[in-house]
């Protein structure tokens, strides 16, 4: 079998949690024998030479419309549903803040893209998004696709909510590579006041509020990251926000991250919004307690294993943070991690839904 990924066109420039899931997921589909190649949105692949097309980022249609009219092949999206929703009528700052609190969340996406193209020169590349937005983009794109492949039920239910579906899916667990998130056999190393949130550095991921509730506290706090592509204002934010025990690392490569995670006590991703939280998995594989938010997908993994606070709240996310330090670090949920949501299982839920729509194939 001959698959090809398609997915963003900054997913190599601009790092995020779906370069992750999109690179090991065709890692370990080539270990199961199906052949994998990965093309940018602005890419043109050879589609004869493919038995199905797997699209990435369903809040990204004017990057998979051009090629579903360019070809009849069968194909399947990695939904990746994120809701900017809240982020934007909350915590978005400047004009932008003030117009989006009154427009709808596909209507914010449609101008997202048109500002993009105005400004940065990113090209428009379907008519059709164009002329029909982005809810009726999502509709034609859901409608055509042979299955969609979120990462949890509750990613799922919001989709088929937010736009009125019943489609064929299959759950894709997001996970973590287990061969490398594994926490030792002692913590001997591990710094209780230590506090880490891996993350790219943006507003939806609410450093900034994090920072607010560490800053000036006996806890300290290493932020690791890239700066978003244009947020270099709330970057500067946080920078500016900082104290002497909150410290910024620049985007590291998995590898890199494993010294961090085996030394720290918590992880903390307070977000606006999150599908999963991949470095919430490996920060909890490898031994860390766990802070996050309600908001999204992230409890269907967790349940009730981490510690949740409010992200609108400086004084929520201390509380979490101070009762996960001073708590006992959870196996259970290092175990459960490891053996739930994994790269192998991911690419292998990932492979029977190939072959089922192969099978049902016309």
């Amino acid at each position: 079998m001959k698959v090809a990924f398609i997915s963003r066109a900054s997913l190599y420039s601009d790092k995020g949690g779906d370069t992750i899931q999109l690179v090991n997921t065709a890692v370990q589909l080539r270990n199961l024998g199906i052949q994998v190649d990965i093309f940018l949105a602005d890419e043109k692949p050879d589609y004869l030479q493919y038995d199905l097309l797997h699209f990435f980022n369903i809040i990204r249609p004017d990057d998979i419309l051009p090629h579903i009219a360019r070809t009849e092949k069968p194909f399947v999206v990695s939904t990746i549903f994120v809701d900017y929703t809240e982020y934007e009528k909350k915590a978005r700052q400047g004009l932008s803040a003030v117009l989006f609190k009154y427009l709808s969340p596909d209507f914010i996406e449609y101008l997202k893209v048109l500002a993009r193209f105005l400004v940065n020169g990113v090209k428009i590349k379907s008519a059709y998004y164009l002329l029909h937005g982005q809810k009726r983009s999502i509709r034609k794109i859901t409608g055509m696709a042979r299955m969609l492949l979120p990462n949890s039920k509750s990613e799922y239910d919001r989709l088929s909510h937010s736009y009125a579906i019943q489609k064929e899916y299959r759950i894709i667990p997001n996970g973590i590579d287990k061969t490398l998130f594994t926490p030792g056999t002692t913590d001997i190393l591990r710094d209780d006041r230590l506090i880490l949130c891996v993350a790219r550095i943006e507003g939806r991921k609410n450093q900034l509020n994090l920072i607010r509730a560490i800053v000036n506290t006996p806890y300290r706090l290493i932020l690791i990251g890239a700066m978003a592509t244009n947020q270099m204002d709330y970057y500067e934010q946080c920078k500016n926000s900082a104290g002497p025990n909150i410290e910024f690392i620049n985007f590291l490569e998995q590898e890199s991250l494993l010294d961090y995670y085996r030394k720290a006590s918590v992880h903390v991703l307070p977000s606006w919004f999150e599908t999963t939280g991949l470095s919430s998995l490996e920060a909890a594989a490898m031994g860390c307690n766990i802070v996050i938010t309600r908001k999204g997908d992230a409890y269907e993994y967790f349940r009730d294993d981490a510690y949740y606070c409010d992200p609108e709240s400086p004084d929520s996310i201390f509380k979490a943070v101070d009762q996960a330090a001073r708590s006992s670090k959870s196996k259970y949920l290092s175990s459960r991690v490891r053996e739930q949501f994994n790269w192998n299982i991911a690419a292998k839920k990932t492979m029977e839904a190939y072959h089922e729509i192969l099978r049902n194939k016309g």
